[in-house]
C-alpha cells in the first residue's frame, strides 16, 4: 500500500449480521466496489461522502501538459502540450478494506501482524481473534483524513479498537483526547475508539503514519 492504514482490533469474530451491516456500508460510501472475498472490499469513495469538504477552488481544472507525442514535428509537440491531468479530476479515494483471521482469510497475515504485541495486548485487555485493516491506495493528506474517518465509520457498525502508530513526539498531543483508551509505554502506537479518531482528525498536523 502507497497511503496510510489503520487496524482494527476485535475481540471476537465478526457475526453473519454485523459482516452483512459491514458490508452495505462500505457499498452505500463507494462509487465502485469491488468484494474479493466475503469481508475484503476493494473500493473507491467520495471524500465527501466520509465529511470531508471539497476544499479546491471552483478553477482547480488547470491545465496541465500531457506526453508528448512521439513522430510529429516540433510545432505538433508544443500544440499537444494542453489537456488536463485525469488524476486531478479524480476526488475519489482507493482504499482495501478488509477483514482478516481465522476462518475468514488472510490467516497469514493477521498471524504476523499479531504475533508480538504483548504491550498492545494490555492496553486492550484482551487478545485480539480477527482484525480488519483499512488501507488507503494514495498518501496525500486528504489520503489520510479519509483512513481515520473510514475507519470510524466502520467501528460504528463492526465495534472493535483502533490501531494506530505514533509519529515521534505525538504521544503528547494525543494523549487527552477523547476516546483514547491507552497509549504503550515506548509510546510508538495509541489505541481508541471511534470518537477518538473523529478528535485526532482535527488536531493540526494530523498524519497518520504509512
Amino acid at each position: 500500500m502507497s497511503g496510510p492504514t489503520l487496524v482494527i482490533e476485535l475481540a471476537e469474530p465478526v457475526s453473519p449480521a454485523s459482516l452483512q451491516e459491514f458490508r452495505a456500508l462500505m457499498v452505500g460510501l463507494s462509487s465502485r466496489f469491488e468484494e474479493k472475498r466475503p469481508g475484503f472490499f476493494d473500493v473507491n469513495l467520495p471524500a465527501e461522502r466520509l465529511g470531508v469538504e471539497d476544499s479546491r477552488e471552483e478553477d482547480w481544472r488547470k491545465p496541465f501538459p500531457l506526453p508528448l507525442l512521439g513522430h510529429t514535428s516540433v510545432d505538433d509537440k508544443l500544440a499537444a502540450l494542453v489537456g488536463f491531468n485525469p488524476q486531478h479530476e479524480d476526488w475519489d479515494r482507493p482504499f482495501l478494506v478488509y477483514l482478516m483471521g481465522p476462518g475468514i482469510g488472510d490467516e497469514d497475515i493477521f498471524e504476523a501482524e499479531h504475533e508480538d504485541e504483548p504491550e498492545v495486548e494490555a492496553v486492550l485487555g484482551f487478545r485480539p481473534t480477527h482484525a480488519v485493516n483499512v488501507s488507503a491506495c494514495c498518501n496525500g493528506g486528504i489520503d489520510h483524513v479519509a483512513t481515520a474517518l473510514l475507519t470510524a465509520a466502520v467501528m460504528d457498525v463492526i465495534g472493535g479498537v483502533a490501531k494506530a502508530e505514533l509519529l515521534d513526539g505525538r504521544a503528547s498531543v494525543v494523549a487527552d483526547l477523547p476516546g483514547v483508551l491507552g497509549i504503550t509505554d515506548d509510546e510508538w502506537m495509541v489505541l481508541g475508539t471511534a470518537e477518538f479518531l473523529r478528535a485526532w482528525v482535527g488536531q493540526p498536523g494530523f498524519r497518520l503514519l504509512k
